[in-house]
């Protein structure tokens, strides 16, 4: 499988468990984002310490979990990046409105603050 989903009290957690999150990743993603914001999940988090390289459409399920969770009054955090996901996302501007983490434990910290 490549996604593990942990549904917590406060968030739900989507662990990405393949180390290229791109065109043939990014569209299961996407649907499994949208199938868990239709029923009422509003606040996650996607890890990626297990994901190497993204793409722009690894880029554009990212973008879609961050827009679903604004549009539900929700909270989105990024965590476990990679150096090389993370200069991309870096080089494409998205670390200037995408909530990003070191790790697990500092995004937890996020929903426990802000939930």
């Amino acid at each position: 499988m490549n996604f593990q989903i942990e549904k917590n009290e406060k968030y739900t957690i989507i662990r990405v468990q393949v180390e290229k999150l791109d065109s043939n990743i990014a569209p299961a993603l996407k649907s499994e984002l949208v199938v868990l914001n239709t029923d009422g999940i509003k606040n996650l988090v996607i890890d990626l310490t297990n994901t190497r390289y993204c793409d722009s459409s690894g880029l554009s399920a990212i973008l879609v979990a961050n827009r679903l969770c604004k549009n539900s009054q929700g909270v989105f955090v990024l965590t476990g990046l990679q150096d090389a996901v993370k200069k991309l996302i870096s080089i494409s501007q998205l670390d200037s409105i995408l909530s990003i983490t070191n790790n697990l434990s500092e995004a937890e910290a996020i929903f426990l603050a802000k939930v």
